[in-house]
């Protein structure tokens, strides 16, 4: 059976991210499920905002092309998406944008994304726990061709939630975030069959 590849990413650049901690919990879940993970810190990848007079200029910044080459060689996403002021973060979302982007006239379109499958999580300080930005990430993966697994953990007062390790500190919460990347890499190993 093939083993599903997994690229793994927090929608944050903020060192001590709440969502960097939690997709390092979902990340290992999804590991220790069979999957072959790839974590990565989109704060290594810095990109300009998405313009289009820039691209028609100088075409993909070289790390937008990093970024969507490591997206082409994996099945599927396991994302820990912030939630910004009832939405998605503009780091994830100029991700997403850039990486969407074709770099000839002959590539079809989405080549990062068409047949994939992501599972999201997040973490906030608020009491919803990024709910209503997952709703908008929901809403883009879905238009871009990437199937949207139903389950998804959301970790409210992220303040109190991890330990001095980064761990989880309730029990319940950290079977939701295993449940989801669980799901993931059942998914994957059923499309990959």
């Amino acid at each position: 059976m093939a083993i599903p590849k997994i690229l793994a990413f927090a929608g944050s650049a903020r060192t001590d991210s709440f969502n960097k901690k939690l997709i390092a919990i979902a990340a290992e879940a999804a590991g220790a499920a069979g999957a072959e993970v790839t974590l990565i810190d989109l704060r290594n990848y810095p990109m300009p905002l998405y313009d289009g007079d820039l691209e028609e200029a100088e075409g993909l910044p070289e790390n937008a092309k990093k970024i969507k080459t490591l997206m082409q060689a994996h099945d599927g996403f396991l994302i820990s998406a912030p939630e910004y002021n009832s939405s998605i973060t503009p780091l994830l979302k100029n991700t997403i944008d850039w990486a969407s982007r074709a770099e000839s006239d002959d590539e079809p379109p989405l080549v990062a994304y068409k047949g994939k499958a992501v599972a999201l999580v997040s973490a906030s300080p608020g009491g919803f726990g990024g709910l209503r930005g997952l709703v908008t990430v929901r809403s883009i993966f879905g238009n871009i061709g990437v199937t949207v697994l139903p389950d998804q953990a959301c970790v409210a007062k992220a303040y109190e939630a991890f330990d001095e390790a980064g761990k989880l500190k309730d029990e319940r919460t950290t079977k939701q975030v295993n449940g989801v990347a669980t799901a993931l890499v059942s998914f994957l190993k059923k499309q990959l069959a």
